[in-house]
């Protein structure tokens, strides 16, 4: 038994890439990070997610202020204000890894999920999305689909 720390790139990568919803996405996403440390690429993901997060916002915003459509209109205004929740969700959880709380990371992972989530079904219905918000929103999903599966490794070895 190689204990974590000492596991090569690729088997902490493998370990948890094969346990999110898009484990390519994953793969590319983590093999930029330059760690294997658990703590390291919570960090890391958490941050990328902080980042797609606020341009999602300023996006969902910019679009809800140009859009002619009173339905796009309202719909990138919620999405605005499900991101900025978003946003502070990753922040919440950037502190509590800081705090070694690894539930709580989870938490807030989970939360900043659902938020992109809810603002991807509001576009299940005509008008469609021309923009690039839905793809954002996907990525969101997949880097916090990331960071719960790391938060309940260090759950695991906590």
């Amino acid at each position: 038994m190689v204990p974590m720390h000492a596991a090569s790139q690729n088997d902490i990568v493998s370990t948890i890439c094969k346990k999110t919803r898009n484990p390519s996405f994953c793969f590319n996403v983590l093999k930029s990070a330059g760690t294997t440390d658990l703590k390291g690429l919570a960090t890391f993901t958490l941050n990328l997610a902080h980042d797609k997060a606020t341009q999602s916002y300023a996006l969902a915003q910019s679009l809800a202020s140009k859009a002619v459509d009173p339905k796009l209109k309202e719909r990138y205004a919620t999405c605005a204000e499900l991101y900025d929740d978003a946003v502070d969700d990753i922040e919440d959880g950037k502190n509590y890894l800081g705090e070694g709380d690894y539930n709580g990371v989870n938490i807030k992972a989970s939360a900043a999920m659902t938020e992109a989530n809810d603002c991807l079904d509001s576009f299940t219905q005509p008008p469609k999305d021309p923009s690039a918000l839905s793809g954002n929103g996907k990525t969101v999903e997949d880097i916090c689909s990331i960071i719960l599966v790391i938060a309940n490794l260090l759950l695991g070895h906590a």
